[in-house]
Parts: structure tokens; sequence; C-alpha cells
């Protein structure tokens, strides 16, 4: 499994990009598998990150003709700055108290 985390500082985020977000986000999940999305803002800090099977679906997902518009308008207009980083991941563990011993 892989995953993209999305580090950002944010610009003017307006109402052209929260339907921006909604549509790549939809994108992602219905087109090219994505497995899960979380986002979180806090301050000036933005940070997302999406769980993908493999490399190869991030890669269709990042040359995807709709979701290349949104990187322009995001570079152009909703963002200062940002970084991607994409990372394998190598052993995942959880505890859930509801789960029974």
């Amino acid at each position: 499994m892989f995953a993209v985390i999305f580090r950002a500082k944010p610009a003017v985020q307006d109402e052209a990009y929260g339907k921006t977000v909604s549509k790549m986000r939809e994108l992602a999940f219905e087109k090219y598998g994505c497995l899960d999305f979380i986002a979180v803002t806090e301050g000036d800090q933005e940070i997302a990150i999406s769980y993908w099977e493999s490399e190869k679906a991030i890669k269709r997902w990042k040359q995807d003709s709709e979701h290349t518009i949104a990187q322009e308008q995001g570079r152009a207009h909703w963002y200062e700055s940002y970084t991607v980083q994409v990372v394998e991941i190598k052993r995942e563990y959880s505890y859930n108290s509801n789960e029974k011993h």
C-alpha cells in the first residue's frame, strides 16, 4: 500500500476551491481506486493523506486531465506553497478498544 502526503500553506480558498476539492476527491475514489482520504487544517497548515493500492494508480491520478487543471489552479490561486510525498507503507498495526481480546 502507498500513501500520498500533501502538505500545504493555503492562500485564498474560495467557493471554487471547495467545489474543486470535492470533485477531485470523488474522482480519486471513483476512477483511480483511492482507498481513503483524510484532510485537516490547523492554523496556516493543511495536510491531506490519501491511501492507494499501487504507485501506478497514484501516477495515473496525478496525470488525469481534470486533476492537472486543478493543480494549475492551486498553484495560481489557492496555495502559497506545497509539498507532496509519495511513500510506501511497510508495516501497519492498529488498536481498537471496542474489539474483544
